[in-house]
């Protein structure tokens, strides 16, 4: 799905993704200097937990607000068919 950058609530929710992954960047960043420093594994593996739970937290945004735009112009079928196909992607996610 790409994120439209039109007016309205889209525009939002594309400002409110990009802030998530730029903090996640930001995290993974960090995830290096964690282990360039020799930081303990348990360590690093709580942030890589941290960072990969925010990823998914993106993932089902995204699919939630794809779901949300899309379905109120579908007919019944086509709504049931995209859903089931978020539901798909949100599968292959977690």
């Amino acid at each position: 799905m790409a994120v439209n950058s039109s007016v309205g609530k889209e525009d939002t929710v594309a400002a409110d993704l990009v802030r998530r992954l730029n903090r996640i960047e930001g995290q993974v960043r960090g995830l290096v200097r964690m282990v360039e420093k020799g930081s303990t594994c348990e360590e690093v593996l709580t942030q890589i937990i941290a960072a990969r739970t925010a990823l998914d937290r993106v993932a089902v945004q995204l699919v939630s607000s794809h779901v949300a735009q899309c379905v109120d112009s579908l007919s019944p079928e086509e709504a049931a068919a995209r859903i089931g196909r978020a539901v798909e992607l949100l599968v292959r996610v977690s």
